[in-house]
């Protein structure tokens, strides 16, 4: 069996590496499939931006997300540290004024919401950056994310614990008052093995040592799997939290 097959795609194109699709990355496509979240994070960041002033977007990524948010705030600075994002994301913001810093701004008080999509959360540099009453807006993959997936492989699973809970107590530590936690475990259905070894390629993170060598016969077990019963069932695991400094 040549695995990319069963997706309908040569395997050189199912199989396409990270290389190759990584430039300008943006999850929302994540969102977008069977498995995502009900709330809608867009939505809940617009009506925030249309009441404030200075917005700081974490981990932007390409610039995709922030750019679909506009109108923007007057002051809005977004944040990119991988190198191969930074100039992507900068080209696509330019045009509404937003620059694109690879570190964290080093000021205080200065933003009145700041935004972290599947990005890191500095629970005491947020506080620091917040003005008294500024928001914090945030959708996290948690570490149960496709941990059936893992399983169904024999790989390795998280090797730590995220966690709405987890989040919030470090929010909550360093001075910010949390006003939502919402935390959902929905059904991720694979209908083929390609579209197994496709996720595994688009998400490096999920098993860090894949190649569809290493574990052609993990993946021979599930493509039996799937034949026999018609789909593999996993959960995904989003939070989202809101949290305001007082």
């Amino acid at each position: 069996m040549r695995i990319g097959q069963q997706y309908g795609e040569p395997v050189d194109s199912a199989t396409t590496a990270l290389g190759e699709r990584a430039t300008g990355w943006e999850f929302a496509w994540l969102d977008g499939r069977p498995g995502g979240p009900s709330w809608s994070y867009p939505n809940l960041a617009r009506h925030l931006l249309r009441r404030a002033g200075a917005a700081l977007d974490l981990d932007t990524g390409s610039g995709e997300l922030l750019a679909e948010l506009a109108p923007l705030p007057p002051h809005t600075v977004a944040v990119e540290s991988w190198a191969r994002n930074t100039p992507v994301a900068r080209d696509r913001l330019a045009p509404f004024g937003v620059p694109v810093l690879t570190e964290l701004p080093g000021g205080e008080e200065e933003f009145d919401v700041v935004l972290s999509r599947h990005g890191r959360l500095p629970a005491a540099d947020i506080f620091r950056l917040l003005r008294p009453g500024g928001h914090l807006l945030s959708q996290q993959v948690g570490s149960d994310d496709l941990a059936g997936l893992n399983a169904a492989l024999g790989a390795p699973g998280a090797h730590h614990r995220w966690t709405a809970e987890v989040v919030a107590a470090a929010l909550e530590e360093a001075g910010l008052h949390v006003t939502d936690v919402r935390e959902e475990h929905p059904d991720v259905i694979f209908h083929s093995v390609g579209e197994v070894v496709r996720q595994l390629r688009d998400l490096p993170w999920q098993i860090r040592d894949f190649s569809t060598e290493k574990y052609a016969d993990a993946l021979g077990r599930v493509d039996s799997f799937i034949r026999l019963h018609g789909a593999l069932t996993v959960t995904a695991h989003r939070f989202l939290i809101q949290a305001v400094r007082s």
